[in-house]
């Protein structure tokens, strides 16, 4: 009877994951980027939720994202009154081309950017391991300004003691 059971739900499992993916197919993926041939009002309200909760795109700076919003209210106004890009003139094909690339190259930048790494560490003159947890780029900062303070004492000379 158990087996029956099971191996039943086992059947019935990729018919379910087949409906949540399509359930949730039209609206916008971080690692897809803008799709214009998927619904653009769907993506561009889960583009706009996403700049806005502080997580997903943490890194991106306030100029990126009047950048992005702007764009999207670009394609918006091209898109105006119509029902697919296809209907719209070749320059203004053009231009909703030109400004979904600008908006998927500003938030995958920011993606990888806002990405958690984390490293178990052991601080010096300790037996403990802590965890360190930074974005990205509070990672590339902090090497960089590593680096700058090492350029800028390596001319610097101490005095020799008489």
């Amino acid at each position: 009877m158990y087996k029956l059971l099971i191996l039943s739900v086992l059947a019935l499992a990729p018919l379910a994951a087949g409906a949540t993916i399509n359930a949730s197919g039209e609206s916008f993926s971080p690692e897809k980027g803008l799709d214009l041939a998927r619904s653009f009002d769907a993506q561009r309200t889960a583009i706009l939720k996403a700049l806005a909760d502080g997580e997903t795109y943490a890194e991106i700076g306030a100029e990126e994202r009047r950048q992005v919003r702007a764009a999207l209210d670009r394609i918006d106004a091209l898109l105006g009154g119509v029902q697919d890009v296809n209907q719209l003139s070749e320059r203004d094909k053009v231009e909703v081309f030109n400004e979904q690339e600008r908006i998927n190259t500003l938030l995958t930048k920011a993606r990888e950017d806002s990405r958690l790494v984390c490293v178990r560490e052991k601080k010096v003159g300790s037996h403990r391991a802590t965890n360190n947890c930074q974005t990205v780029a509070e990672r590339r900062r902090a090497h960089e300004q590593t680096q700058n303070a090492l350029m800028n004492n390596r001319g610097v000379r101490l005095p020799l003691a008489n």
